[in-house]
């Protein structure tokens, strides 16, 4: 079963009916019993990193994760602030990340984007 972790951050309900519309049957849980048979996991996240952070690290169901991605290699997928989370940390905040992925997550920086064709996207945190 594929787990939506619920960390009290992301319009989950969105995640679950966007998977149901394909066709993915899913779970939206903060149990760790269930996390911890899931087959697959996606992180959601919405708003500020330190606020996503604190409320994961604040969740009774982190170890699990940590065990779930790093020992049992289980696939999971980060959305918006979730992905960042994966990482060792943001440039928007000082809270830590999970540091599953070796890398800090840095802002566009536009005098990299001489190219007038490209833009920057726009969501808030750029």
């Amino acid at each position: 079963m594929l787990v939506i972790v619920d960390y009290k951050v992301g319009n989950l309900a969105s995640i679950q009916n966007m998977l149901k519309k394909i066709g993915v049957q899913s779970l939206i849980s903060s149990d760790s019993q269930q996390i911890a048979d899931a087959s697959k996991l996606i992180l959601p996240g919405v708003g500020a990193f330190d606020y996503c952070a604190e409320n994961l690290q604040q969740s009774n169901f982190l170890a699990t994760l940590n065990h779930k991605v790093l020992v049992e290699k289980t696939p999971i997928l980060g959305i918006c602030v979730g992905m960042q989370l994966l990482g060792k940390g943001s440039e928007e905040g000082v809270l830590d990340g999970l540091g599953w992925i070796d890398g800090h997550v840095v802002r566009f920086k536009k005098e990299k984007f001489d190219n007038q064709t490209l833009k920057i996207p726009n969501m808030g945190f750029n």
